[in-house]
């Protein structure tokens, strides 16, 4: 008889985030082992549970997506979910989870709402400090993205010998086609260039970036910088940024992974992470990696990344400056990082979580 698995499915109606990234990549990896009928879930039944009016999930053939309840947001889980997951296991991929619902997996991604309070809203931060805790220590069972984040969880909130680590993939940077118009359009075609993706997020420490690059003075490559926030919000009153920085704006996976595949590196400054995704699809992108020495981003990018201290942007600085000026630097680091995102696949990640569901199932 087959096991019945609920997934909680509200991350399909919001933006992806990186823990929105690791639920949609292990959904899609679990519909792919039905469809090879891979004996690692020939016996398991799963199917979603989503909020009404959610975004069907692309390319799902034999996983089905469910809509129920008439609320939304945390309300739809707290309540909606708890009533119609009755007594069924019920995995929680991305840190939330029916607080009252006892059978349950709850993936808890890291700490980062105790460890790097600043970035969040006081009213996410209390709602995090009350949920997080009492999943760690009610769910059946907890699962996390990296050592570094289970060793943190089991500081803060005491030691389970349970907890199971979930390494991420990145072979969902193969479905993506690079759209190299990008290049064009932020002017990219005359010099090579370093990548950073800005953000206001004090963990992710973008300001040293900033920073580093104006102690560099005069450069013979461009930085490139991606995302929502434009960079010269960080410069010091009366200051410019240096003619090097090239502000890309918003961009899309396509026009990012063309970022990443004709960039020098990859810049990733930040201070907190459970995992760190990013610097490893830069990777899968045939792009080198620069990284911050600090939390989880060691133990995920191992030998295939250079690193510097994020509290010193002169550190970034001297960093950046040897590898630009070594070519064959340059080469071995995305030779290095290519091997290592070869390792890291969506599929593994799935059936890790099918042995924890049989486990405890």
């Amino acid at each position: 008889m087959n096991k019945k698995v609920l997934i909680n499915g509200r991350f399909l109606g919001r933006k992806v985030t990186g823990v929105d990234r690791f639920a949609i990549e292990v959904l899609r990896a679990l519909d792919e082992l039905y469809e090879t009928a891979d004996v690692a879930i020939s016996d398991i039944e799963i199917e979603v549970l989503a909020p009404v009016g959610v975004n069907e999930l692309a390319g799902l053939r034999h996983i089905p997506i469910r809509q129920v309840g008439s609320l939304s947001g945390q309300a739809w889980e707290q309540f909606s979910l708890l009533k119609e997951a009755g007594d069924v296991l019920l995995v929680n991929l991305c840190n939330t989870a029916p607080l009252l619902h006892r059978k349950q997996l709850a993936v808890i991604h890291d700490a980062a709402t105790a460890r790097a309070p600043s970035s969040y809203s006081k009213t996410f931060r209390l709602w995090y400090s009350l949920l997080i805790p009492c999943l760690y220590t009610r769910a059946k069972s907890v699962c996390t993205v990296s050592q570094f984040s289970r060793d943190d969880l089991a500081t803060l909130y005491g030691v389970r010998n349970d907890v199971m680590v979930l390494p991420e993939g990145t072979d969902h940077m193969d479905r993506t086609n690079a759209d190299v118009r990008v290049l064009e359009k932020v002017g990219l075609t005359q010099r090579p260039y370093v990548l950073a993706v800005s953000s206001l997020a004090p963990h992710k420490n973008f300001e040293t970036v900033v920073r580093a690059v104006a102690l560099m003075g005069e450069i013979d490559f461009d930085v490139v910088i991606a995302g929502g926030l434009n960079p010269a919000i960080f410069a010091k009153a009366g200051n410019t940024l240096p003619s090097s920085v090239k502000y890309a704006g918003y961009v899309t996976d396509a026009e990012l992974k063309a970022l990443y595949e004709h960039a020098s590196c990859f810049i990733f400054p930040s201070i907190y992470e459970g995992y760190g995704l990013p610097p490893t699809e830069a990777m899968a992108s045939g792009c080198a990696v620069i990284a911050s020495n600090a939390a989880a981003i060691p133990e995920t990018c191992g030998e295939a990344a250079l690193y510097f201290d994020p509290k010193s942007p002169a550190d970034l600085a001297r960093v950046l400056q040897v590898f630009m000026a070594q070519p064959q630097l340059q080469e071995k680091m995305r030779s290095l990082g290519r091997a290592k995102a070869k390792t890291m696949r969506w599929r593994n990640t799935a059936i890790g979580l099918l042995n924890e569901i049989k486990r405890i199932a």
